[in-house]
């Protein structure tokens, strides 16, 4: 038996208390890599907040990030009608419905945002979706979330180009599959537009995939609540022109500046433990860089912010 299973017989709020616990801990650990990489994320995309503001944010941030690894654990081990009996209400899910009887097919559009583990037992519901997956490091660890995704009504294929010209096919025959567009690509796969502000690599499979097919764009995300009763999942109508355009950087432009809409109603939720800026071009790898070096680049990048006539959404940061 592979010792993540055991989890299925630990009730979820002694999990979620567990995870409460290690955040509290990790929080006094200034030195950790991932309270590194918030707060360089924080002082990169929040450089409007005051510095107890930033430090209130990154605590909510490391909390929710706790408890969404240890959900996505429990997800995996529990069969689907577990997941779906946590999904508590669903707003706006005529756009969801609407997304899926779209004659293109849907792309779901999932930034790492909640518990989208927990949401893809649902989304299940609607049809057989097919999902790229990228084996986990670790053989243990990755036969138990394989073994989890293999028991939701989808169809997993490669994140090569053979796995791209399946969701193609998928979508040309009006069925629908799912992305997380937030990750960061490798050079070939991805253009440098803002996101929050920032300039950084950013992924064009979606763009290209909604270029192509012209398929309906649903963003997702599953929220947990703030009363504990389980988890809200919020549908986001994504049909903004720019996001089918061939120009690969206008696409992916509106694509982020779709995605940082979602991310703002719940800040604290999205996933900034991930680094998501590895490339800058003027600042490089800010994860690498010493703090002086984020902090000039910040000043200049919001002298650049306030000093401009066109100031968009995409320049503002409300996290």
């Amino acid at each position: 038996m592979n010792p993540y299973s055991l989890l299925k017989y630990v009730p979820l709020p002694v999990l979620q208390a567990a995870a409460r616990a290690a955040a509290w801990i990790i929080i006094k650990i200034p030195g950790l890599s991932i309270m590194r990489t918030v707060n360089t994320n924080i002082a990169l995309v929040a450089h409007s907040l005051s510095e107890q503001q930033k430090q209130t944010l990154i605590k909510e941030i490391i909390y929710h990030q706790c408890l969404t690894s240890i959900e996505s654990i429990k997800s995996w081990a529990m069969p689907p009608e577990w997941s779906i009996a946590q999904i508590n209400d669903v707003y706006n899910k005529d756009i969801l419905l609407e997304g899926l009887a779209n004659p293109n097919g849907m792309l779901a559009i999932v930034p790492h945002l909640g518990t989208w583990e927990m949401m893809n037992a649902w989304l299940n519901q609607f049809g057989s979706p097919t999902i790229m997956y990228k084996p986990v490091k670790g053989n243990i660890t990755n036969d138990f979330v394989l073994k989890g995704r293999s028991r939701l009504n989808a169809t997993l294929v490669p994140t090569d180009g053979s796995g791209v010209k399946a969701v193609f096919k998928t979508l040309k025959q009006g069925g629908f599959s799912i992305v997380l567009p937030d990750h960061v690509p490798d050079p070939s796969g991805g253009v440098i537009v803002p996101f929050f502000g920032i300039k950084t690599l950013t992924s064009t499979l979606a763009s290209k995939l909604a270029s192509k097919t012209k398929c309906a764009l649903v963003g997702l995300s599953c929220i947990r609540r703030t009363d504990g009763r389980g988890f809200d999942i919020y549908c986001y109508k994504l049909d903004n022109p720019a996001l089918y355009d061939r120009h690969a950087e206008t696409a992916a432009q509106a694509l982020n500046n779709s995605m940082q809409q979602m991310i703002e109603q719940h800040c604290s939720h999205y996933m900034w433990g991930y680094r998501r800026f590895k490339h800058v071009p003027t600042l490089g790898n800010p994860y690498k860089a010493n703090e002086k070096a984020i902090a000039d680049f910040v000043r200049e990048h919001t002298a650049v912010i306030n000093n401009s006539r066109t100031t968009t959404s995409n320049n503002d940061t409300t996290c």
